[in-house]
């Protein structure tokens, strides 16, 4: 297993650590749901080291990423960043990705998901190799990657950088001063709340994570991990890999297609165009709320009677809605909001009703 430079820090914190797509990670400090209501309430900080970085540059950058991702990387103006995903030829979905567009040099930023870094890193060699003038630089483990999210994440991450803070637009991001050194940040986030994401180097990290708690701590700023991430980012109605998107699924199953521009010739796009023109996908991501004790996980299967239609993508217990949360894909009959279900655990059946998403929505 892999460990981010902040693994020190983390068992100082006396976090527990559990594997994560290849990386040792924190799950928990104080406990899930009480992290993820200083989230909701104040702020959180998270180590995101996990997380793939990559750097794509040279005179085709922008020819290659309009052939490896879905979203269209030609109107990504400087400093902007779009969610895509990277797909097969069948259009089946590899990863979903943050690509960003640098703010003062002409190449990009690309983020991707720890357990599929490798793969992706295969990807988008072959897919380099079809353009001249490529250049794919990793820089996980030189540069960390840390997150402050919540109300108060703001004031906090003003504090940190010489960057304006006020005049950062959601989905942007800017070079400065991060903490003691020169860095980036983006207004971005997984967990439904205004929030920061940081890049420092390496050996760096440290002193900006105890920067960050002493700057933070008085506004309610408390470390916390991928269990609150998680449940949050579900709150929000955003997918995670392996959950609501995964090689089995389309971008157009999981709802996704505002990520999806027909408008250049990316791998799968041919799959997808075939699907639509077909009537679309036959099922639906939805949104299940299950006003019980027994709580919905992955796997789960949904029933309509004595018909399973679909199984559990992801469930928890929210805290902010203080009940049970879960996402399926269902099909099209069975996904109108308010339609009456139920999920088998074991020999028992307990009750699901189909919700509209996303489960929460900050106030802006």
């Amino acid at each position: 297993m892999r460990e981010t430079v902040l693994k020190s820090i983390h068992e100082s914190h006396q976090a527990r650590m559990v594997p994560f797509g290849g990386w040792t990670m924190p799950v928990q400090y104080v406990g899930i749901l009480e992290e993820a209501r200083a989230v909701r309430g104040a702020a959180g900080l998270f180590d995101l080291g996990h997380m793939g970085r990559v750097t794509v540059r040279g005179g085709d950058a922008t020819a290659f990423l309009q052939r490896l991702q879905t979203n269209d990387a030609a109107k990504i103006a400087a400093g902007r960043i779009r969610y895509a995903m990277i797909l097969d030829d069948a259009g089946k979905t590899q990863d979903d990705i943050l690509v960003y567009r640098d703010p003062d040099e002409d190449g990009f930023f690309v983020v991707v998901n720890a357990g599929n870094a490798d793969r992706d890193l295969e990807i988008m060699h072959r897919v380099a190799a079809e353009f001249g003038n490529v250049r794919i630089d990793v820089l996980t483990d030189e540069l960390a990657m840390l997150a402050i999210q919540g109300p108060e994440a703001a004031g906090i991450v003003a504090g940190l950088t010489d960057v304006d803070i006020p005049s950062l637009k959601y989905y942007s991001w800017a070079r400065g001063r991060v903490g003691s050194t020169q860095g980036a940040l983006s207004r971005t986030g997984y967990t439904g709340e205004d929030g920061f994401e940081l890049y420092v180097p390496a050996a760096t990290a440290e002193s900006l994570w105890k920067q960050a708690l002493e700057i933070g701590s008085p506004k309610g700023l408390i470390p916390c991990g991928l269990g609150s991430r998680d449940i949050l980012r579900l709150e929000a109605g955003m997918p995670l890999y392996g959950h609501e998107i995964d090689e089995t699924t389309t971008p157009l199953d999981a709802g996704l297609d505002f990520a999806v521009k027909f408008t250049h010739d990316f791998v799968g796009r041919g799959a997808l165009e075939q699907i639509q023109a077909a009537g679309g996908p036959s099922t639906r991501l939805c949104g299940l709320r299950a006003d019980s004790r027994r709580v919905p996980r992955q796997g789960y299967p949904v029933m309509a009677g004595d018909r399973e239609i679909g199984k559990i993508c992801s469930g928890g217990a929210s805290p902010t809605l203080e009940t049970n949360i879960a996402t399926a894909h269902l099909p099209a009959e069975f996904a109108e909001p308010g339609t009456e279900l139920e999920f088998a655990i074991r020999d028992k059946r307990e009750p699901l009703k189909v919700v509209t998403l996303p489960f929460y929505s900050r106030t802006r």
